[in-house]
């Protein structure tokens, strides 16, 4: 962009038609992103390279979750509660 003209050249082919794009909004003005957008805690995003570490990370945690639903909790033989 030349700084010294103020004066803005149109330098689309005459071809493109853009009347009908749409404006997209940003900010509170937009419904949606057509996806779930969650935005992490900075200390938490540290953690991750990408969206696909994210959700890697999050499937693990369903499957360790799910698999520990089922399985009730043993009881230690030293966590015994005992009466005196």
């Amino acid at each position: 962009m030349k700084n010294d003209n103020s004066e803005l050249e149109d330098e689309l082919r005459a071809e493109y038609d853009l009347k009908s794009l749409r404006v997209r909004k940003l900010g509170a003005g937009r419904k949606s992103f057509g996806g779930v957008v969650i935005r992490l805690e900075p200390d938490v995003a540290e953690m991750f390279p990408s969206a696909d570490a994210v959700n890697e990370a999050l499937r693990f945690l369903v499957r360790v979750t799910q698999n520990n639903q089922f399985s009730s909790p043993k009881p230690h033989p030293n966590n015994s509660i005992g009466t005196d």
